[in-house]
Order: C-alpha cells, then structure tokens, then sequence
C-alpha cells in the first residue's frame, strides 16, 4: 500500500508529456514504472543524444541499456526454449533463439507494440543508421525495465506480453532465413567448396556498404550488399540459395 502511495504521488507530479509516456509504458509492460527516466533514456536515440550533467565529454543516450537488455533478453529467450523444448539439441535452440532476437524480429516486435512512436531520434528514419533503431530501443527497453523491476518481472514481460502474443514460434521454426547456414549445410552435405568474401567496403563510420561475394568450387556464384559484413553475407547467401534451389527448405 505505502509503495502504490508512492507511485500515486509521484505520477501527479510528472507534466502532461511524462503522463503520457508513463501510460505508454504501462501499456507495454503492464506496470507503471517505478523510475521514468530509465525508460526516457531507453528510448532516447544516439543521434538525439544529450551532454551528462555528472560526466564531462560523456553524451547520454540508450546504447548502454542496450547493452545490457541484450543481455537479459538473450538469457530469458535461452531459459524460454530450454524449458520449451527439453528434448532439442543446442544447435537449434541456438539457431531459434537467433531468429527471435535478431535485429529483424526485434524491430518488428517494437513497431507490433508501439515503441517506434515513442523513439526520440533525429534525421529521417530512412537513414541507414536508423535502420535499426526500432530493435536497439527494444533491448534498451528491456535493460530498463529489469533496472527498474527487476529480473523476474522482466522475465514475465518479455515471455507473457512480447513473445507469445506476437510471435508464432512454430512459425520461427519452420522458416529458415538464415540463408548463410542454408548454403553451408548444403556445401557440407554435397561436398563442395564453398567461400564468403567481403570484396568491397565503401563509405563512414556512419553509413557504411559492404558487398559480399560467394565461390563454390573458386566458381563466383552470388554476390549481395548490406550496412554490415554479416547483412551483405546474408544477402549473397539468399541469392545463393535462390540459384541452388534452396530456399524453404526447413533445417
């Protein structure tokens, strides 16, 4: 009682702005948040990042929750599907536990539950180094909600309000976009010698393009751009796996 006092109190002092973003949050999670600036600076973007009043020459901005949330996120999935799957090897509750929280599924989970409206950020979304933002602010999210919660209502957030009603594990399972493991398992089933290149790397720090270039027997086969090493492997790998009839092959 005295600690739903506390909350009251302090919701009546927030401005109309941290009202509305508290109701939000409470949406998401199903809890009023104990500290309200936790989860302001987990939605606050590294291109809206502000000067610490602590910290000389340090700006503030969710990068560092978002460390931690993808901590935490990664070690409540694995604990999910151990549970889940008590009879499934380590490769695929690896493998599964990858394509939840990849940056794909993370950045649909945060549009799906309506953390991309509340992301503070500055430029146009279609920003390459924006690509991403949705999905990093959901792990930041998460880092902010086991600070201010803790680990066992974390848990219940992510497993009750994120996972089961907006992913169809099944689903997960039976459709593999991991292209790059698609075209290694099928080299190493058939034998063949088979290379990933990154052939070229253009641009910032900031906007960066990589292209990838893959060889199957010192044969160029497929090649694919990304803002990553890993995203233009993965994109050759897919035009790889087009051209050697392997896609919707479940692993």
């Amino acid at each position: 009682m005295l600690v739903w006092r506390y909350i009251k109190r302090s919701f009546k002092k927030y401005s109309n702005e941290e009202k509305r973003l508290s109701a939000a949050i409470e949406r998401i999670v199903g809890a009023k948040p104990f500290n309200l600036n936790l989860y302001r600076l987990a939605l606050r973007h590294t291109s809206a990042s502000v000067q610490s009043k602590q910290k000389r020459n340090f700006r503030l901005s969710n990068e560092r929750l978002e460390y931690l949330g993808d901590a935490i996120l990664g070690a409540i999935v694995a604990d999910y599907l151990y549970k889940k799957f008590p009879f499934r090897d380590e490769g695929f509750l690896t493998e599964i536990r990858s394509r939840i929280v990849n940056r794909e599924s993370l950045n649909s989970l945060a549009k799906k539950i309506g953390l991309l409206e509340l992301i503070l950020f500055e430029g146009s979304r279609n920003n390459r180094s924006h690509k991403s933002m949705s999905g990093d602010a959901l792990e930041a999210f998460v880092g902010a909600i086991f600070l201010d919660k803790g680990f066992k209502f974390c848990q219940q957030v992510i497993i009750k309000r994120l996972i089961i009603p907006h992913m169809d594990i099944h689903k997960i399972i039976a459709t593999n976009t991991n292209f790059k493991s698609i075209v290694i398992e099928w080299a190493q089933r058939e034998n063949q010698d088979l290379h990933f290149k990154i052939i070229s790397e253009k641009g910032n720090p900031q906007n960066k393009e990589f292209i990838a270039q893959i060889t199957v027997n010192k044969e160029i086969i497929s090649s694919g751009k990304g803002a990553s090493k890993k995203k233009a492997e993965q994109a050759a790998a897919e035009k790889a796996c087009e051209k050697l009839g392997l896609l919707y092959l479940d692993d």
